[in-house]
Protein backbone atom coordinates (compact mmCIF):
# COMPACT_ATOMS: atom_id res chain seq x y z
CA UNK A 1 0.00 0.00 0.00
CA UNK A 2 1.34 3.45 -0.88
CA UNK A 3 1.46 5.71 2.16
CA UNK A 4 -0.60 8.76 1.29
CA UNK A 5 -0.77 12.23 2.76
CA UNK A 6 -3.89 12.58 4.91
CA UNK A 7 -6.13 15.45 3.84
CA UNK A 8 -9.17 16.67 5.74
CA UNK A 9 -11.57 19.27 4.40
CA UNK A 10 -13.96 19.18 7.34
CA UNK A 11 -12.13 20.52 10.38
CA UNK A 12 -9.10 22.77 10.59
CA UNK A 13 -7.06 21.93 13.68
CA UNK A 14 -4.83 24.61 15.13
CA UNK A 15 -1.20 23.62 15.51
CA UNK A 16 -1.43 24.19 19.25
CA UNK A 17 -4.26 21.68 19.67
CA UNK A 18 -3.19 18.02 19.86
CA UNK A 19 -4.96 15.52 17.63
CA UNK A 20 -7.18 13.28 19.72
CA UNK A 21 -6.83 9.51 19.42
CA UNK A 22 -10.38 9.12 18.12
CA UNK A 23 -9.51 11.23 15.06
CA UNK A 24 -7.49 8.26 13.78
CA UNK A 25 -10.70 6.20 13.39
CA UNK A 26 -12.38 8.47 10.85
CA UNK A 27 -12.85 8.04 7.12
CA UNK A 28 -10.70 5.65 5.09
CA UNK A 29 -12.28 6.73 1.81
CA UNK A 30 -8.87 7.40 0.31
CA UNK A 31 -7.56 3.90 1.05
CA UNK A 32 -7.43 1.75 -2.07
CA UNK A 33 -9.17 -1.46 -1.06
CA UNK A 34 -7.94 -4.77 -2.43
CA UNK A 35 -11.43 -6.21 -2.01
CA UNK A 36 -14.69 -4.78 -0.59
CA UNK A 37 -14.78 -7.06 2.47
CA UNK A 38 -11.53 -5.51 3.71
CA UNK A 39 -13.63 -2.56 4.89
CA UNK A 40 -16.08 -4.79 6.80
CA UNK A 41 -15.52 -5.72 10.44
CA UNK A 42 -14.63 -9.31 11.19
CA UNK A 43 -17.52 -10.80 13.19
CA UNK A 44 -17.15 -10.73 16.96
CA UNK A 45 -16.92 -14.20 18.52
CA UNK A 46 -18.57 -14.81 21.90
CA UNK A 47 -16.55 -16.62 24.55
CA UNK A 48 -17.40 -20.35 24.53
CA UNK A 49 -18.29 -22.37 27.59
CA UNK A 50 -15.25 -22.88 29.80
CA UNK A 51 -13.41 -19.81 28.51
CA UNK A 52 -11.77 -17.27 30.80
CA UNK A 53 -13.00 -13.81 29.84
CA UNK A 54 -10.06 -11.41 30.06
CA UNK A 55 -11.82 -8.30 28.77
CA UNK A 56 -15.60 -8.03 28.60
CA UNK A 57 -15.77 -4.36 27.67
CA UNK A 58 -16.74 -3.26 31.19
CA UNK A 59 -13.68 -3.33 33.42
CA UNK A 60 -9.93 -3.92 33.60
CA UNK A 61 -10.16 -5.90 36.83
CA UNK A 62 -8.28 -8.79 35.20
CA UNK A 63 -5.31 -6.58 34.25
CA UNK A 64 -2.45 -4.61 35.78
CA UNK A 65 0.36 -2.50 34.46
CA UNK A 66 3.47 -4.36 33.29
CA UNK A 67 4.92 -4.32 36.81
CA UNK A 68 2.12 -6.65 37.95
CA UNK A 69 1.14 -4.26 40.75
CA UNK A 70 -0.33 -0.95 39.59
CA UNK A 71 -3.88 -0.93 38.19
CA UNK A 72 -4.16 -1.05 34.40
CA UNK A 73 -4.47 2.50 33.08
CA UNK A 74 -5.79 2.12 29.53
CA UNK A 75 -9.15 3.71 28.66
CA UNK A 76 -12.44 1.90 28.18
CA UNK A 77 -14.43 3.77 25.54
CA UNK A 78 -18.11 3.61 24.65
CA UNK A 79 -19.04 0.32 23.08
CA UNK A 80 -16.77 -1.75 25.34
CA UNK A 81 -13.59 -0.75 23.52
CA UNK A 82 -10.20 -0.80 25.22
CA UNK A 83 -7.76 1.77 23.88
CA UNK A 84 -3.99 1.74 24.31
CA UNK A 85 -2.80 4.64 26.44
CA UNK A 86 0.75 5.89 26.75
CA UNK A 87 2.34 4.87 30.01
CA UNK A 88 3.19 1.27 29.37
CA UNK A 89 1.99 -2.24 28.59
CA UNK A 90 -0.72 -4.07 30.51
CA UNK A 91 -0.72 -7.73 31.57
CA UNK A 92 -3.28 -10.15 32.92
CA UNK A 93 -3.21 -10.90 36.63
CA UNK A 94 -3.64 -14.56 35.79
CA UNK A 95 -0.79 -16.58 34.29
CA UNK A 96 -1.14 -19.43 31.84
CA UNK A 97 0.72 -22.59 30.87
CA UNK A 98 0.18 -25.70 28.82
CA UNK A 99 -2.21 -25.52 25.87
CA UNK A 100 -4.80 -22.84 25.26
CA UNK A 101 -6.60 -20.82 22.61
CA UNK A 102 -6.50 -17.04 22.87
CA UNK A 103 -9.08 -14.92 21.05
CA UNK A 104 -8.36 -11.21 20.55
CA UNK A 105 -10.30 -8.60 18.58
CA UNK A 106 -8.45 -5.44 17.59
CA UNK A 107 -8.31 -2.57 15.16
CA UNK A 108 -5.52 -0.24 14.16
CA UNK A 109 -5.81 3.52 13.62
CA UNK A 110 -5.53 5.13 10.22
CA UNK A 111 -2.18 6.95 10.34
CA UNK A 112 -1.30 7.70 6.70
CA UNK A 113 1.44 10.17 7.63
CA UNK A 114 3.27 7.46 9.57
CA UNK A 115 5.17 4.54 8.10
CA UNK A 116 6.70 1.21 9.05
CA UNK A 117 6.66 0.39 12.76
CA UNK A 118 5.08 3.77 13.56
CA UNK A 119 1.83 2.89 11.84
CA UNK A 120 -0.69 1.53 14.37
CA UNK A 121 1.82 -0.52 16.35
CA UNK A 122 0.94 -2.77 19.29
CA UNK A 123 1.29 -6.46 20.01
CA UNK A 124 -0.22 -9.49 21.73
CA UNK A 125 2.36 -11.33 23.83
CA UNK A 126 1.49 -14.91 24.75
CA UNK A 127 2.87 -15.76 28.20
CA UNK A 128 4.22 -12.22 28.08
CA UNK A 129 7.11 -13.58 25.98
CA UNK A 130 6.01 -14.34 22.41
CA UNK A 131 4.65 -11.47 20.33
CA UNK A 132 2.10 -11.70 17.57
CA UNK A 133 2.50 -8.28 16.01
CA UNK A 134 -0.33 -5.77 15.63
CA UNK A 135 0.30 -3.14 12.95
CA UNK A 136 -1.30 -1.45 9.96
CA UNK A 137 0.24 -3.68 7.28
CA UNK A 138 -2.69 -3.51 4.89
CA UNK A 139 -1.70 -4.33 1.34
CA UNK A 140 1.96 -4.98 2.11
CA UNK A 141 4.13 -8.01 1.49
CA UNK A 142 4.32 -9.19 5.07
CA UNK A 143 7.56 -9.71 6.95
CA UNK A 144 8.08 -11.07 10.45
CA UNK A 145 7.60 -7.60 11.97
CA UNK A 146 4.31 -6.91 10.16
CA UNK A 147 0.79 -7.55 11.36
CA UNK A 148 0.35 -11.26 12.01
CA UNK A 149 4.07 -11.83 12.23
CA UNK A 150 5.56 -13.72 15.17
CA UNK A 151 7.97 -10.92 15.84
CA UNK A 152 11.48 -11.61 14.51
CA UNK A 153 10.64 -15.32 14.18
CA UNK A 154 8.18 -15.94 11.33
CA UNK A 155 6.27 -13.91 8.76
CA UNK A 156 2.60 -14.80 8.20
CA UNK A 157 1.97 -17.21 5.32
CA UNK A 158 -0.39 -14.65 3.79
CA UNK A 159 -1.34 -11.06 4.53
CA UNK A 160 -4.86 -11.40 5.94
CA UNK A 161 -5.15 -7.79 7.15
CA UNK A 162 -8.26 -5.72 6.86
CA UNK A 163 -8.03 -1.99 6.24
CA UNK A 164 -7.18 0.31 9.16
CA UNK A 165 -10.06 1.26 11.52
CA UNK A 166 -11.78 -2.07 10.71
CA UNK A 167 -12.17 -4.72 13.43
CA UNK A 168 -9.98 -7.81 13.03
CA UNK A 169 -9.55 -11.07 14.93
CA UNK A 170 -6.68 -13.23 16.10
CA UNK A 171 -7.26 -16.82 17.19
CA UNK A 172 -3.98 -18.03 18.65
CA UNK A 173 -3.51 -21.68 19.59
CA UNK A 174 -0.55 -22.01 21.91
CA UNK A 175 1.51 -24.88 23.25
CA UNK A 176 3.95 -23.84 25.97
CA UNK A 177 7.56 -24.99 25.59
CA UNK A 178 8.37 -28.43 26.96
CA UNK A 179 10.98 -28.50 29.66
CA UNK A 180 13.28 -31.09 31.22
CA UNK A 181 15.20 -30.47 34.42
CA UNK A 182 14.18 -26.82 34.35
CA UNK A 183 15.41 -26.17 30.80
CA UNK A 184 13.51 -25.88 27.52
CA UNK A 185 13.79 -29.09 25.52
CA UNK A 186 11.21 -28.25 22.84
CA UNK A 187 10.14 -24.74 21.76
CA UNK A 188 6.71 -23.23 22.18
CA UNK A 189 4.37 -23.72 19.20
CA UNK A 190 1.84 -21.27 17.75
CA UNK A 191 -0.98 -21.72 15.26
CA UNK A 192 -2.62 -18.42 14.30
CA UNK A 193 -5.75 -17.58 12.36
CA UNK A 194 -6.06 -13.91 11.35
CA UNK A 195 -9.59 -12.94 10.37
CA UNK A 196 -10.28 -16.65 9.96
CA UNK A 197 -7.30 -17.20 7.65
CA UNK A 198 -4.53 -19.60 8.70
CA UNK A 199 -1.31 -17.56 8.81
CA UNK A 200 0.87 -19.78 11.06
CA UNK A 201 0.49 -23.56 11.17
CA UNK A 202 2.11 -25.19 14.20
CA UNK A 203 4.99 -22.74 14.01
CA UNK A 204 7.79 -23.75 16.37
CA UNK A 205 9.31 -20.71 18.05
CA UNK A 206 12.85 -21.29 16.85
CA UNK A 207 15.07 -19.57 14.29
CA UNK A 208 18.39 -20.06 12.64
CA UNK A 209 21.38 -18.50 14.37
CA UNK A 210 24.34 -19.00 12.06
CA UNK A 211 24.41 -22.78 11.51
CA UNK A 212 22.35 -23.68 14.57
CA UNK A 213 18.65 -23.71 15.36
CA UNK A 214 18.01 -21.43 18.32
CA UNK A 215 14.95 -21.89 20.54
CA UNK A 216 13.23 -18.55 21.09
CA UNK A 217 12.12 -17.98 24.68
CA UNK A 218 11.43 -14.24 24.50
CA UNK A 219 10.78 -11.97 21.52
CA UNK A 220 11.68 -8.26 21.47
CA UNK A 221 10.30 -6.31 24.48
CA UNK A 222 8.78 -9.41 26.07
CA UNK A 223 8.73 -9.99 29.82
CA UNK A 224 11.39 -12.69 29.69
CA UNK A 225 11.86 -14.68 32.86
CA UNK A 226 11.82 -18.44 33.24
CA UNK A 227 10.32 -19.84 30.00
CA UNK A 228 9.38 -23.02 31.86
CA UNK A 229 7.01 -21.08 34.12
CA UNK A 230 3.48 -19.83 33.38
CA UNK A 231 3.11 -16.30 32.03
CA UNK A 232 0.40 -13.66 31.50
CA UNK A 233 -1.11 -12.23 28.36
CA UNK A 234 0.50 -8.87 27.60
CA UNK A 235 -0.87 -6.11 25.38
CA UNK A 236 1.76 -3.66 24.21
CA UNK A 237 1.81 0.12 24.37
CA UNK A 238 3.91 1.24 21.41
CA UNK A 239 2.65 4.82 21.42
CA UNK A 240 -0.27 4.35 19.01
CA UNK A 241 -4.01 4.33 19.90
CA UNK A 242 -4.71 0.74 18.89
CA UNK A 243 -8.03 -0.59 20.19
CA UNK A 244 -9.09 -4.00 21.56
CA UNK A 245 -12.32 -5.70 22.53
CA UNK A 246 -13.69 -9.13 23.49
CA UNK A 247 -10.59 -10.97 24.72
CA UNK A 248 -10.92 -14.49 26.05
CA UNK A 249 -8.81 -17.58 26.64
CA UNK A 250 -9.88 -21.21 26.48
CA UNK A 251 -7.67 -23.79 28.21
CA UNK A 252 -7.19 -26.94 26.14
CA UNK A 253 -6.65 -30.34 27.73
CA UNK A 254 -3.94 -32.60 26.30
Amino acid sequence: MIHRVFVTCVVAIAASVPVQAQDFYGSIADVKLLKPEDAKDAPSVPAPSGAIVLFDGKSLDAWTKRDGKAPAHWKILDGGILQVEKGGDIITKQKFDGKFKLHVEFRVPYMPKASGQGRGNSGVYVQGRYEVQVLDSYGLKSQNNDCGGIYSVAAPKVNACKAPTVWQTYDIEFQAPRCENGKVSEPAVLTVHHNGVLIHDKQALARKNKDKLEIVTNTTAGLGGDPCSPGPILLQDHGNPVQYRNIWLLPVKD
